[in-house]
């Protein structure tokens, strides 16, 4: 005999009951399965951000640690320096740039600068809060020979002297930048960073970029180090010495520096040029005011360290600005 028909349709109805089954079990195994992939992906992936974040920021502190070392090694030199002679010059081992040396996951490179060997902005205001002539005629002098306007040196003197009324023709107080677009006022005391020249009037990024090399902001009046200055800031000093004959100065102390003042104004080429007992005031053959630049490279990590350091006729030395520069 064979079966009802209705045993058969139950027969493919429940074979089509199980397959649909089947089916949903294996698309909901494929599902778990990605969903644990991508968990795991996920997982992996976070650690491997935490893992460079951690790196990142070991590297970073071990490239700041070589750099505030960078410092201790400066003031060690300078510390040394002091106790070997009364003068400075660049022929002595603090003048001499630190080559890239390997250290422990990367590289250290610095220098030491000497910022007396540069115009001090802060001299144009004696301490009695006025404009220093002789200053003020230097600064002049040294923006002629870079080839730019003398009277940018009258909006600098507004700048940090404690007046209200602009030095004519070119000075500028509050009433000029209160009426720029992005209004400020003026300093009226002295500069902490050369930076600020950026504020003030006639000096735009191009012109800033110029002076820049010549000029600091130092935190008391100091001497020029003949020693150290370039041949435009030793030509400041002076309407009687021009650029060449600063030029010929430079030339001849790398082989003989100046140990004392006596000798700079002894010097034929001085003798010749007939420089005034004005023009030889404030002038130096040592310095107390020393830039220290260090950069460290540690792994992907970048430290670049700015400290101006202050050493007094003892050898002994502290820091009085730090910045990080990108």
């Amino acid at each position: 005999m064979s079966r009802p028909p209705y045993n058969r349709r139950r027969i493919r109805d429940h074979r089509s009951l199980r397959q649909a089954q089947q089916g949903v079990a294996l698309v909901t195994a494929l599902l778990v399965v990605a969903l644990a992939s991508v968990a795991a992906v996920s997982m992996a992936t976070r650690q491997a951000l935490d893992i460079r974040r951690t790196t990142n920021l070991l590297e970073g502190d071990q490239a700041w640690l070589y750099a505030e070392g960078a410092d201790t090694w400066a003031r060690t030199l300078l510390a040394r320096d002091a106790k070997e002679g009364q003068k400075d010059s660049l022929d002595e081992t603090w003048a001499t740039h630190l080559p890239s040396i390997e250290v422990e996951g990367g590289v250290l490179k610095g220098k030491i600068e000497d910022m007396q060997g540069r115009f001090n902005i802060n001299n144009l205001i004696d301490k009695s809060g006025k404009v220093d002539p002789v200053a003020a005629a230097r600064f002049q002098r040294l923006l002629r020979a870079l080839k730019l306007e003398p009277d940018l040196a009258q909006a600098v003197t507004d700048w940090i002297d404690r007046g209200v009324d602009a030095v004519p023709p070119s000075g500028a107080e509050d009433d000029y930048y209160q009426g720029l677009d992005t209004p400020y006022r003026t300093a009226n005391r002295a500069m902490t960073d050369i930076s600020e020249l950026r504020l003030v009037k006639g000096f735009d990024q191009k012109t800033y970029d110029q002076v820049r090399p010549y000029l600091s902001a130092l935190p008391a009046h100091t001497p020029i180090n003949v020693n150290t200055a370039s041949a435009e800031v030793l030509a400041s000093i002076s309407d009687r010495l021009d650029t060449g004959l600063a030029q010929a100065i430079v030339a001849a102390r790398e082989k003989d520096p100046f140990e004392k003042l006596a000798e700079f104004t002894a010097n034929p080429q001085i003798q010749r040029a007939g420089l005034a007992a004005r023009d030889l005031q404030n002038l130096s053959v040592a310095s107390s005011y020393f830039l220290v630049r260090s950069e460290v490279a540690i792994g992907q990590a970048r430290a670049s360290l700015v400290s101006l350091i202050f050493r007094d006729k003892g050898g002994r030395s502290r820091i009085l600005l730090r910045s990080q520069t990108p």
